[in-house]
């Protein structure tokens, strides 16, 4: 079933990022804007144009999905929020494990550093 998803393959960075960034849950446009510029080296930060215009491409695509707004009806009007799709979810892991892929060649070719444990990079392991 990974035909469709397939086709999405690899992913700009931009794409990728988002797909992370609404991987833990529905996020509205400027929740997510503010984890990409937290994120070091993740992405060059779009404009908020460029970031509004990459969301309605991947819900026009079937990668998210807009979402019930989280927000309490006394914080102002609505906003937008978008949910990864299942299709989302299955491009979202494609593309980390052909990363994963990359990043094990480019260790072996002594390219990068060894991958390390997520526990060892929070300082936990």
């Amino acid at each position: 079933m990974s035909d469709l998803a397939d086709r999405f393959l690899p992913l700009t960075p931009l794409t990728a990022s988002i797909l992370l960034a609404v991987a833990g849950g529905a996020r509205h446009g400027y929740a997510i804007l503010k984890e990409l510029e937290e994120r070091r080296g993740a992405v060059r930060v779009p404009g908020a144009g460029s970031l509004y215009a990459a969301l309605q491409r991947m819900v026009d695509e079937g990668l998210l999905e807009e979402a019930p707004d989280l927000a309490e009806e006394s914080e102002g009007p609505r906003r937008r929020c978008y949910a990864l799709t299942e299709l989302g979810r299955r491009v979202g892991r494609l593309e980390m494990a052909r990363l994963a892929e990359l990043v094990a060649l480019a260790a072996e070719r002594r390219l990068a550093p060894a991958p390390a444990s997520r526990s060892s990079r929070r300082g936990n392991g």
